[in-house]
């Protein structure tokens, strides 16, 4: 049955990209475009469509791999529809604030933008969907393949975070390349970014919310109060954590890194028309499409041994398809542009950037490297020491970063154009978004990887599956939480440099030459959006920490009241752990959105109507700018913190210090359930705050001209 849906899946997704190519052609026809122009949407198109379809036949060969025995299916069912169930409550709220949005940008914008904006919607959504939905059909099938070999086991995990991956990137182009066909105006597709942004924000808060009141929950009182392994099917909070990886790790990161592709071409975008020609605006999205064609080719790449490590074949994968890109990316502009090649070299810049940014987090994160291991020998004097020299770890892991970022920036700028050019030099910096983002396809495919892993090895561990099973299955995890790091802090590096493209747009737009940080509006402005960030991960954390304490009152509860729990005579009540995460993570995350979308327009906005609306433009900017300068700088330490803080944990469980048990574990279990929400809810969300106010103002720059 399986096989015939999965059969009836890939011809409905052949006829929809085949419906896709001839609606272009009929636009093409209708709407004429010159030849360059013409060719850089048609070459856009087919990527975004031939990346649907090659996440179709991934879905295909992970469909036809056997689930496993009886009682493993039951426990994948129970993530399944665990995570379904919180999708189906999520989209029914976002439907309706999609609806208001809708309305807003019709009266007040235009008809063309608010359609663009429910396109992005819709493809954001559908992304985190499909994503989701396979990562929860791809666990179990993990751990059955696990008992035969790891190769054919990391082979199905790999290929599930791959249709993430593909599905991401394939929507973004396919989109905003039709759009343009459509419309042909920068400023309306401006609309399918906000869309993209809008859910990508809640995406990532509530599924933040979700997955960290569950571990919480399932850590505090099922391993230390209880003394029971992690992912042990006595623990109420099991499911839930399980399906919070998922809905964090998947969903979360895919709508994030969705939302920085499609933003950081629609900055190229616009700048690209202003200050170049057509060739120059699409440009963008041939280089993003040559990134598409690289991500295939390097999936389909990537190859491990029983013996080899998985971490080695991920990272060959991600050097492949960035070393195609490269060189795709010095054709294309040879052909397209030839008498602006140092916009090749601004995309250059971007890639190395990415590249180091990930190292960076690498090195602060793993527990092979010594500031991980230093947070680990603080566990000896207690979990006050841990908090201690995991927060000192994440603040100097700031700093590297920061001036690799502002490097990039500098750089790209100078080889597109510098100060004898600088609407072009502008351009070399979006264009350096760009370049970091274009393999978006191989770095979320690595990303999601990591929770398809996860879910294995907790399958593993609640079917009481043989010991060798669980080793294998513990080696792609280990691989995963490193990936998931170096996946955060390239999501942040490239939310910086995206949100700087998209600010620059905006006062391209706007006409804004030069910002006066001595104007009062400005200052006000600059630190006004500096504290956003803070009040932000105030509102996260707060969220956490309430859903967190539902989550270990029931835990608490179930195993005081439901006699045998402990005996396994008695099945917890992991429902009720579920609707926990659920509600709190649906109810939490609606007041740190509205911030984000109504900060921009108030400050902005709110200055216009008391001055005029150069001055209100001019404090907008100084927000946009405080808002990046600390949000950048928060994201990273909070994420390279929590990062830090578990695999501290996971190096004491491998057998060092005491191994699980001893009060380093304790100690240990503590700084990691600190970091839980540093690392997968405010860090992270708080590179979608910055680009979503970024691209609210842009969207609404016409208010201030």
């Amino acid at each position: 049955m399986v096989k015939t849906a999965l059969k009836s899946c890939v011809w409905k997704t052949l006829f929809w990209i085949i419906f896709a190519v001839a609606l272009y052609f009929c636009f093409a026809i209708l709407f004429p475009l010159d030849v360059k122009t013409a060719a850089m949407l048609w070459i856009g198109t087919i990527a975004g469509a031939l990346s649907l379809l090659f996440a179709t036949l991934k879905i295909y060969t992970i469909a036809v791999e056997d689930s496993g025995d009886d009682n493993m299916r039951r426990i994948a069912g129970h993530i399944f529809k665990g995570a379904m169930a919180f999708l189906k409550r999520e989209y029914k709220i976002l439907f309706w604030f999609a609806l208001l949005i809708f309305a807003l940008l019709f009266h007040f914008i235009d008809l063309e933008t608010a359609i663009c904006f429910i396109c992005g919607a819709a493809c954001s959504a559908t992304a985190g969907f499909v994503g989701m939905f396979v990562s929860t059909k791809s666990n179990s099938r993990t751990t059955e393949a696990a008992k035969k070999s790891l190769n054919k086991a990391f082979k199905i995990a790999f290929s599930g975070g791959a249709v993430m991956g593909l599905t991401v990137v394939g929507l973004g182009l396919l989109g905003l390349s039709i759009l343009y066909i459509i419309f042909k105006d920068p400023a309306i597709i401006n609309g399918f970014g906000l869309g993209a942004s809008s859910i990508a924000l809640f995406a990532r808060v509530g599924g933040g919310i979700y997955t960290k009141a569950a571990d919480v929950g399932a850590d505090l009182v099922g391993k230390v109060e209880a003394g029971i392994p992690e992912d042990d099917h006595r623990n109420p909070a099991v499911i839930a954590d399980n399906v919070g990886d998922n809905v964090g790790d998947v969903a979360g990161m895919g709508a994030d890194l969705f939302e920085s592709y499609v933003g950081s071409i629609i900055a190229a975008i616009t700048l690209g028309a202003i200050c170049l020609n057509l060739q120059g605006a699409f440009l963008p999205v041939l280089v993003a499409a040559a990134g598409i064609f690289a991500s295939i080719f390097a999936i389909n790449f990537v190859r491990t041994g029983e013996n080899s490590d998985p971490m080695a074949a991920l990272q060959r994968g991600t050097v492949v398809a960035m070393a195609i890109l490269i060189a795709a990316s010095y054709f294309i502009i040879k052909f397209f542009l030839p008498d602006f090649t140092g916009i090749f070299w601004s995309i250059l810049t971007g890639i190395i950037t990415g590249s180091l940014i990930g190292f960076l987090t690498e090195y602060y994160t793993s527990y092979d490297y010594n500031p991980t291991k230093s947070i680990a020998e603080a566990t000896k004097t207690g979990p006050a020491t841990t908090i201690i020299a995991g927060l000192g770890v994440g603040m100097i892991s700031t700093f590297l970063p920061l001036i690799l970022i502002c490097a990039a920036i500098i750089l790209s700028f100078i080889l597109a154009g510098g100060l004898n050019a600088y609407t072009l030099g502008i351009y070399g910096v979006s264009m350096a978004a760009v370049g970091m983002l274009s393999v978006v396809g191989m770095i979320v495919a690595v990303d999601a990887y990591g929770p398809i892993s996860d879910n294995a090895g907790g399958i593993a561990q609640m079917a009481n599956l043989e010991g060798e099973v669980r080793e294998r299955t513990d080696k792609l995890d280990s691989v995963g939480n490193t990936t998931a790091a170096i996946g955060k802090g390239f999501a942040i590096g490239s939310a910086a440099l995206t949100a700087i493209a998209l600010l620059s747009a905006f006062a391209t737009v706007v006409e804004l030459d030069k910002v006066d940080i001595l104007n009062p509006f400005v200052n006000s402005g600059l630190l006004f959006g500096a504290v956003l960030p803070f009040l932000f991960c105030a509102l996260t954390m707060g969220a956490v920490g309430r859903a967190a304490q539902k989550m270990v009152d029931e835990v608490r509860r179930q195993f005081r009241e439901l006699k045998g729990i402990m005996e396994g005579k008695c099945e917890p009540q992991y429902a009720k752990c579920v609707d926990i995460s659920a509600r709190s993570a649906i109810y939490e995350m609606f007041l740190p959105g509205l911030i984000a979308i109504a900060a921009p327009l108030v400050v902005g906005l709110g200055v216009a109507a008391f001055t005029d609306k150069a001055s209100g433009a001019q404090a907008l900017a100084g927000m946009l700018m405080g808002a990046i300068a600390s949000g950048v700088c928060l994201a990273i330490m909070m994420a390279n913190s929590g990062g830090a803080w578990d695999n501290a944990k996971k190096y004491i469980e491998s057998g060092h210090l005491g191994g699980k048990g001893s009060s380093e574990h304790a100690a240990a279990v503590v700084g990691d359930t600190v970091g839980d929400p540093f690392k997968d809810t405010s860090g992270p969300s708080l590179n979608i705050l910055i680009k979503l106010m970024s691209i609210v103002a842009l969207v609404c720059a016409t208010l201030f001209i």
